[in-house]
């Protein structure tokens, strides 16, 4: 019952902060549409977000954007983030990020060592979740975030997050 109790006042408490980050980030990009500016912006947003609550969303350990390689075909570079440092590339078809970009469909990974392909940035990412940013039917950057725990993430957060990736994709001029 105590558990019961306190993951209510969390998924509450989570729901409230994701709901006020996309406030922010709608404010923030409010007359700016370059990509690099919103997409810091919102790393940060979410990296502050997670870190602002209890286990397991303050374990996040990576917040961040890969965006469409304009030099590369079906490859995304690495963009604006929060955490250790990360891979540069990742072509499409190839882990969870270049799944994501590939498929153009969130990925939810509760335990990223049961992920085919997947690739360690950070051997401290236990779970993950990538959400693809479509405009006009393409695929142009990734939201991606790991977490130090299995089962870092769910379904309400797959919901936040791709209410967020529709608002970068109305809200900047990619590449």
């Amino acid at each position: 019952m105590v558990r019961g109790v306190y993951e209510s006042a969390h998924n509450a408490a989570w729901n409230k902060r994701l709901r006020r980050v996309i406030e922010q980030a709608t404010a923030l990009f409010d007359g700016q549409r370059n990509w690099v500016c919103n997409t810091a912006n919102t790393a940060s947003l979410l990296w502050h977000a997670f870190h602002s609550l209890p286990s397991p969303s303050n374990l996040v350990n990576w917040a961040g954007f890969y965006v469409l390689d304009a030099a590369v075909a079906n490859q995304l570079i690495l963009g604006p983030f929060h955490g250790k440092v990360a891979c540069q590339t990742i072509a499409f078809g190839r882990g969870v990020c270049g799944v994501a970009a590939a498929s153009g469909e969130t990925q939810l990974v509760p335990d990223v060592e049961r992920f085919p392909g997947h690739i360690a940035c950070d051997g401290d990412s236990k779970s993950e979740i990538v959400v693809p940013v479509i405009q006009d039917g393409k695929v142009v950057a990734i939201i991606d975030i790991d977490c130090a725990v299995v089962n870092g993430f769910d379904e309400e957060d797959r919901q936040y997050l791709q209410q967020l990736a529709e608002l970068l994709a109305k809200s900047c001029d990619w590449i």
